[in-house]
């Protein structure tokens, strides 16, 4: 009896371990009856009938896919090797039960598919150049093939896109002589730039000193414009101040015949080798010749002795004006 007890409490204990299931807050359960879907249920604690019921639980976080490495051909027929990874999550726990045998290995075939469909219609630089285009290319397709399998793709990375060794050589090389390109066209640049602003500089210079030269040849010709303009009107003072006086003392004729006299003299004693007289010679000397006589004439008249001083001078001057004509006009041998 005791023992059919034991046997009874050991049944029981099997039967309420079977019955009672807990489900974490980020699981749900899908229970079958004989194989037939019965209900799905949340998290927490759920009882089901031993032996007659099943409960698969089902995963709602987000899951990580990494995609083995796959070589692909681009639209330029180079070879690349790509691999990805695909972060899903489940939203209904029945499609992901019945609608797919092997989700890892579903998505995973996807993904591989899609990726050369992508990027067999790029070339080499787009598809090193354009991960974000290719990402959310191949999120869009999935999440629409993986619709059906109440699964939603989050997000898709592409971890690794490796040309062949050569093609990376071929673009280390080319990037190198860009770089240098640019340094060349920077250098140039900057030179050129230089010569620029040294050119501006010494044509401000040039605009700067020709400025100056200008302002100290006006300076220099208002200066002298001074000094002719003073001189001028000192001048004309002095000749207004000689001609005033002149006719304020009233002179005679034989002052202006002496004066006249006195200034051919002057010429005659010069020391040139050449003496220039008036054109009209022969009317000066004729003139001079009657003032002498003039002067004679009256000496005789007066026969006083300061006028015979005049009359001897007169006869000099007259003298020394015939001999400095005859040398002037002495005919060449």
């Amino acid at each position: 009896m005791l023992i059919l007890t034991i046997i009874v409490i050991i049944i029981i204990v099997v039967l309420a371990f079977k019955a009672v299931k807990i489900l974490r807050p980020y699981e749900k359960g899908v229970v079958e009856r004989f194989g037939k879907y019965r209900r799905t249920v949340e998290s927490g604690l759920t009882f089901i009938i031993p032996f007659i019921e099943i409960i698969r639980k089902v995963d709602l976080r987000e899951q990580v896919v990494d995609v083995p490495p796959q070589e692909v051909i681009t639209k330029d027929n180079t070879v690349v090797v790509v691999d990805c990874v695909i972060f899903y999550e489940v939203t209904d726990p029945f499609n992901a039960v019945y609608n797919v045998v092997n989700f890892y290995q579903a998505i995973t075939k996807l993904a591989q598919t899609n990726l050369r469909n992508i990027i067999g219609d790029l070339e080499l630089d787009q598809t090193l150049t354009s991960r974000e285009m290719i990402n959310t290319q191949l999120r869009e397709v999935l999440d629409e093939a993986t619709d059906k399998w109440g699964t939603r793709v989050v997000r898709v990375e592409i971890q690794r896109i490796e040309p062949p060794k050569d093609i990376v050589d071929a673009m280390s090389k080319q990037m190198k002589a860009e770089r240098m390109k640019r340094a060349a066209i920077l250098e140039a640049e900057g030179y050129k730039q230089s010569e620029i602003k040294r050119a501006e500089g010494d044509k401000q210079a040039a605009i700067l000193e020709a400025e100056g030269q200008a302002e100290a040849i006006k300076k220099v010709a208002d200066a002298q414009k001074y000094e002719e303009v003073a001189i001028a009107e000192g001048q004309a003072e002095a000749t207004i101040d000689v001609y005033d006086a002149i006719h304020a003392g009233n002179p005679t004729n034989d002052l202006i015949a002496i004066k006249y006299l006195e200034a051919l003299e002057k010429i005659a004693d010069g020391n040139s080798t050449k003496i220039f007289l008036p054109t009209e010679v022969s009317g000066i000397l004729g003139s001079i010749g009657g003032i002498a006589e003039l002067f004679t004439d009256e000496d005789l008249n007066k026969k006083e002795k300061p006028t015979k001083v005049k009359s001897s001078k007169i006869q000099k001057i007259m003298e020394k004006v015939k001999e400095t004509s005859d040398e002037v006009y002495k005919p060449k041998e």
